[in-house]
């Protein structure tokens, strides 16, 4: 197979014209091109508006030799990596694996050891994903919270009510990256996303990708509970408590709990699970017109046939902190993510037509333990409930928004201008900068300030904050050997909340890693 790469053509091209430019680049007829598939593709906009479309494609031919000598370089022998298991070790597992979380990492971790015979208990706090979808829609509603099934906890992680992005910048050389888009695609993805630079499925997709996938899962001998929380563990018994009292031996207990599993984390930590807080980043989410963003990023006045157009954005404030935007939602919503009752953090979500009239996305400041001041392991996790805690406040329970150029005066906004929020929950002008002390306030003013030099209007006075931005990562990493173990040895900690990972991507390839180690390990029942 030749794999040919700088295949450039005007967005506007159709599929016949691809094609040509192949045949074209190889030095040979179209006919002689038995196959082709679509590797990657990108958006070169350098010239805007003159807009390009840059290939990488899988090429099927006779003669590669010759073809390669006439590419100049642009076409490349290659061998797919095919994803593959470690073979079952020889140890015996003395009960049924468990994984302790449905996010991401939980459900591919549960997919692999069910798919190899190991029936895996899949265990999880929240609802099954429809439940769940109900839950958060009538607190988005009412205001009404479920901790149990809300955006944070429940069937599918933090990642089903966001954008569903599927990019990461883990370097993978395993074919980890590949199989976990290939089996998204299986169940219900659409195929886009095997080629799509910067692929994501949306949150009305990813529910029913979620649904199919627990329902292969046991199919597979695998079993699935829910409204069912960890909420002890008994080390030497190799014994999980579900909800105070039900007792579950097992054999080994995948722990993918998430990063807002605070209570857990607190029972780990006082059952002896070694634990240590880790760097994690707070801001705003910022709205933005999504026209503007795209006459920004593609310099015209309507993008046609293109996407809702993205950005990722970074610089330092005055004082040297890092500010960059996180999990950016075009055509998107600001939600109300919160978890706990009195506190209140927010995210971002689209669905997959990125259809809603305003970009958003976080812009967010990194902070350590000279932020928080102490070196116990759950000190981040108090600073995030210190954060959430004044931006409840700020909103008398809704989200707390401001416009910008009454962030930078600090005072409470009285009404919208050229841009009107558009979230989900229910929202009120509140004072967003009065939410972080104040260096970290100024870091995030600094910030669009100067992101503005990129894009003309980031830092227009009627740009809309709304905050609190706290669950942008684990604020603890649970540590784990080269076995995947952590301090007790059967538990093996893996994905977001144990400090691994950084979005559904990367969770689930974390989650795949500890299966494998699983399975490298012991036998299959």
């Amino acid at each position: 197979m030749l794999t040919l790469s700088q295949i450039k053509l005007p967005v506007e091209h159709t599929t016949g014209q691809l094609k040509k430019k192949i045949a074209r680049t190889l030095g040979i007829q179209e006919k002689e091109l038995e196959d082709f598939s679509v590797r990657r593709r990108s958006l070169d906009a350098r010239k805007k508006p003159e807009l390009f479309y840059v290939y990488m494609v899988d090429c099927k031919i006779k003669n590669e030799e010759r073809a390669m000598k006439h590419s100049r370089g642009k076409a490349v022998k290659t061998k797919e990596k095919t994803y593959s298991l470690p073979p079952h070790g020889t140890g015996k597992m003395p009960g049924r694996p468990a994984v302790i979380g449905s996010g991401p990492a939980g459900l591919f971790c549960a997919y692999l050891l069910a798919a190899e015979g190991y029936r895996p208990i899949l265990i999880e706090r929240g609802a099954p994903v429809h439940e769940r979808k109900a839950d958060v829609e009538k607190f988005w509603e009412t205001g009404v919270l479920d901790t149990a099934s809300n955006v944070q906890f429940g069937e599918g992680g933090a990642g089903t009510f966001s954008d569903g992005k599927l990019n990461t910048l883990v370097k993978d050389t395993a074919g980890r990256n590949r199989f976990v888009l290939e089996t998204f695609v299986r169940f219900g993805a659409p195929e886009e996303i095997l080629w799509e630079q910067k692929p994501h499925i949306g949150t009305d997709i990813l529910i029913r990708v979620v649904e199919n996938m627990r329902e292969e899962i046991i199919r597979l001998g695998g079993e699935v509970r829910f409204h069912s929380q960890v909420t002890d563990i008994l080390p030497e018994e190799r014994c999980l408590v579900i909800n105070g009292e039900e007792r579950v031996s097992v054999g080994a207990a995948v722990l993918a709990v998430g990063h807002s599993a605070r209570d857990t984390f607190a029972m780990l930590l006082a059952r002896g699970v070694s634990m240590e807080a880790k760097s994690f980043a707070v801001g705003v989410r910022v709205e933005h017109s999504q026209k503007m963003i795209d006459r920004a990023m593609y310099g015209r006045e309507e993008r046609g046939n293109l996407p809702p157009a993205s950005y990722k954005l970074a610089e330092k404030s005055e004082s040297g902190r890092g500010v960059y935007t996180f999990c950016m939602c075009p055509g998107g919503y600001v939600v109300n993510a919160s978890s706990e009752e009195g506190h209140l953090a927010v995210n971002g979500m689209s669905y997959h037509g990125r259809a809603g009239e305003n970009a958003n996305s976080a812009v967010i400041v990194t902070v350590s333990r000279d932020d928080y001041g102490s070196d116990h392991p759950l000190a981040g996790v108090e600073f995030q409930r210190m954060l959430e805690k004044r931006a409840w406040e700020e909103g008398k329970g809704k989200i707390p928004a401001q416009r910008f150029e009454d962030y930078c005066l600090d005072r409470v906004s009285e009404e919208t201008g050229t841009v009107r929020p558009n979230m989900k929950g229910a929202y009120r002008f509140g004072n967003v900068r009065r939410i972080f002390p104040e260096e970290i306030a100024r870091s995030v003013q600094d910030g669009i300030t100067a992101m503005d030099r990129k894009i003309r209007g980031f830092a227009d006075g009627d740009t809309i904050l709304s905050g609190v931005e706290s669950r942008t990562s684990s604020p603890v990493r649970i540590p784990r050997d080269e076995q995947f173990r952590s301090s007790v040895p059967w538990i093996y900690p893996c994905g977001e909340g144990a400090g691994y990972a950084g979005g559904i991507t990367s969770a689930a390839m974390d989650g795949m890693k500890a299966a494998e180690a699983v399975i490298r390990e012991y036998g299959s029942r």
